[in-house]
């Protein structure tokens, strides 16, 4: 899911990049930024979207299920944790079926996300409580 980006700096600065994405799909850009770091923005999802995450600044942490079903997802869904910060243009594949759950872990981070259908172009939102799933994580 991961798709390492790198950073080169010299005299001039800093540039993160990622040669290896491929931006070809991708119909709608937007950020995120949640209030505070105790906030966890989740569990949401696309049964058809898929998206990429980057962080372009602090940290985050993406916690992902593939959801089994929909309508009524088991609640002892493996759960894979990841972390991304703005060190190097790292972007974050979550595939279609997935849901997450997202925790800034520095103040005034920004989470850049990119998806592939736009705003309003299909009906293909989930939502679960916070709660709904037990704690089963994916080392």
């Amino acid at each position: 899911m991961l798709l390492e980006g790198k950073k080169h700096q010299d005299e001039r600065g800093i540039i993160t990049f990622n040669n290896d994405f491929d931006a070809s799909k991708i119909r709608r850009i937007y950020t995120i930024e949640n209030h505070s770091t105790e906030f966890i923005r989740g569990w949401q999802g696309h049964k058809i979207e898929q998206r990429w995450f980057a962080c372009i600044k602090g940290d985050f942490e993406i916690s992902v299920i593939q959801v089994d079903d929909f309508t009524k997802p088991s609640k002892d869904l493996t759960i894979q944790k990841y972390l991304l910060t703005d060190e190097t243009l790292t972007y974050l594949h979550i595939p279609a079926g997935c849901i997450t759950a997202i925790q800034s872990k520095k103040e005034s981070s920004k989470l850049l996300v990119l998806a592939d259908y736009e705003l309003g172009e299909i009906n293909d939102e989930y939502r679960f409580a916070l709660n709904y799933f037990n704690k089963i994580y994916k080392r």
